[in-house]
C-alpha cells in the first residue's frame, strides 16, 4: 500500500493531537496540516482558562467520560515528557446551600463511576483547609484536576509532528473542498493541497467545514462567548487554586468559578452568552454572516424560549460587573467589585440541534475518505491525545 496523503483541517489542540497520533499510528503516511491563523491555538485552545478537566461531571459511558479521564492522564505525561508548564493542583465543586448538596452527591457518584481517584466532600469547617477565604454548605474536592499552558501544548504537538515529518502550514485557510477522483482538493489562501483523506477538527467553523465537504448535517455550530475577570495582585491570596459552583441542572454551562492561571494571576469567570461572531471575543463583536447563521437557526430560538431566565440573567451579568461579582460571592464571600479587572473572554463552539438542544458529548462523523471531529467543546482540550487516538482509529477504518 502507497504511503497515503493526509490532509489535516484545523490547528487548535484536537487537530494538533489528531495529526500527531495519526503520525505515530501511520509513520510513512504523508500528512499536512492546514491552520487559517498565523499561529496554532489562536481560538478555542488559546482563549480558555487553561483549566484540565478529569471527567468529573460527564454522563459515565460517555465519550466525554471516557476521553476526559483517559485524556488528563495522557496529557499530564505528555506535558512531563516535554517539560511544559502544569500543575495537578486539584479543586474544590462548593454548593453555597444545603439545597444543593445532594448535587456534590451526584457528582461523586459519577466521578466515581468514570474511575477518578480521591473524591471526597468535605463539610464546612473543612473547605478552608484547601481554600481559606471559600464558603459553603459542603464541598467536593477533586484532586485530579489542574492547570496547563496549552498554547505550550500545542507549540509542542507541532513540533513533533514536523519532527515526524508531517507539515504544518499556517495562514491556510480553506476557501473549498472537492472530492474528485478519490482526491481530496483543498483550495486555501496558502495555494492547493490534494491527499487521499480528509481529517476535519475546526471547531468553530466544524459545521461549516462539514459541508463544505458534501456533508449533510442538521445541527449547527452556536458560538458561546464567556467574559472573565482577574483579581486584582494585592487580592490574589483570596484563591489559592479552582473554585467552582455546583452547576445549575436547569443550564448547560459550569456557572463563574475561580481558577489559579499557570502564568501566574486568579482568573473569574466565564459567564455564557450568544456571540454573534464565532472568532469575536468582545461584549459587541458583529460578523455578518456568523450572526446571520445563528439568527436564522430555529434551534437557537428553541434554546433561548427552553432556557429564558437563565440566557437573561446571563445577558445581564455580562453588563454589570456587580452582578457579575454577587455570583463569585457565593464561593468567596470577601471577593468585591473593586477587587474585579477585565480579563480576556473565550468562545465555546458548541453544537446544536433543530430542536433547541445542545450536542453534549463529543461527536464524530465518518465517512468512506473523511473523519469530521462535529463537536468538541470543553474538555476537549484536556482529552485532546484521547480524543486524536479516536480520530486514528477512526481513520485506520477506512485506510
Amino acid at each position: 500500500m502507497p504511503a497515503p496523503r493526509i490532509t489535516v483541517i484545523g490547528g487548535g489542540a484536537v487537530g494538533l493531537a489528531s495529526a500527531l497520533r495519526i503520525l505515530e499510528r501511520f509513520p510513512q503516511a504523508r500528512l499536512t496540516l492546514l491552520e487559517k491563523e498565523p499561529r496554532v491555538a489562536a481560538h478555542q485552545t488559546g482563549n480558555n482558562s487553561g483549566v484540565m478537566h478529569c471527567g468529573l461531571a460527564y454522563r459515565p459511558g460517555s465519550a466525554k467520560a471516557r476521553l476526559a479521564v483517559r485524556g488528563i492522564r495522557q496529557l499530564i505525561s505528555f506535558c512531563q515528557e516535554h517539560a511544559i508548564p502544569h500543575d495537578v493542583c486539584g479543586k474544590l465543586v462548593v454548593a453555597s446551600r444545603e439545597d444543593q448538596v445532594p448535587r456534590l452527591h451526584d457528582l461523586l457518584e459519577r466521578g466515581t463511576a468514570n474511575g477518578l481517584r480521591g473524591l471526597e466532600i468535605l463539610p464546612p469547617e473543612r473547605i478552608r483547609e484547601f481554600e481559606p477565604h471559600a464558603a459553603g454548605a459542603a464541598a467536593l474536592r477533586v484532586p485530579e484536576e489542574g492547570i496547563v499552558d496549552y498554547p505550550a501544548v500545542c507549540e509542542t504537538l507541532a513540533r513533533l509532528i514536523e519532527r515526524r515529518g508531517g507539515r504544518v502550514v499556517l495562514s491556510a485557510g480553506v476557501r473549498r473542498l472537492a472530492l474528485r477522483g478519490g482526491e481530496w482538493i483543498a483550495e486555501t489562501t496558502q495555494g492547493e493541497f490534494v491527499a487521499d483523506y480528509l481529517v476535519a477538527c475546526a471547531g468553530l467553523q466544524a459545521d461549516r467545514i462539514a459541508r463544505m465537504a458534501g456533508e449533510e448535517t442538521s445541527i449547527r455550530i452556536v458560538p458561546f462567548r464567556g467574559d472573565y475577570y482577574r483579581l486584582k495582585p494585592e487580592r490574589e491570596f483570596l484563591v489559592r487554586n479552582l473554585i467552582y459552583p455546583v452547576a445549575d441542572p436547569r443550564f448547560p454551562f459550569l456557572g463563574v468559578h475561580f481558577t489559579r492561571m499557570i502564568r501566574g494571576g486568579i482568573e473569574a469567570g466565564p459567564n455564557a452568552v450568544l456571540s454573534l461572531a464565532r472568532e469575536g471575543y468582545s461584549r459587541t463583536a458583529l460578523h455578518p454572516r456568523d450572526a446571520l447563521d445563528a439568527l436564522a437557526f430555529p434551534g437557537l430560538w428553541r434554546f433561548l424560549l427552553r432556557h429564558a431566565s437563565m440566557c437573561w440573567s446571563e445577558l445581564r451579568r455580562a453588563f454589570s460587573k456587580d452582578l457579575f461579582c454577587r455570583s463569585l460571592q457565593t464561593l468567596v464571600p470577601e471577593v468585591q467589585p473593586e477587587d474585579l479587572e477585565p480579563a480576556g473572554a473565550g468562545i465555546r463552539a458548541q453544537a446544536m440541534t433543530p430542536d433547541g438542544r445542545l450536542v453534549e458529548d463529543f461527536a464524530f462523523l465518518t465517512r468512506r475518505r473523511a473523519v469530521h471531529v462535529l463537536n468538541a467543546p470543553s474538555p476537549a482540550a484536556t482529552a485532546c491525545l484521547a480524543i486524536g487516538e479516536e480520530v486514528a482509529a477512526q481513520l485506520a477504518a477506512i485506510l
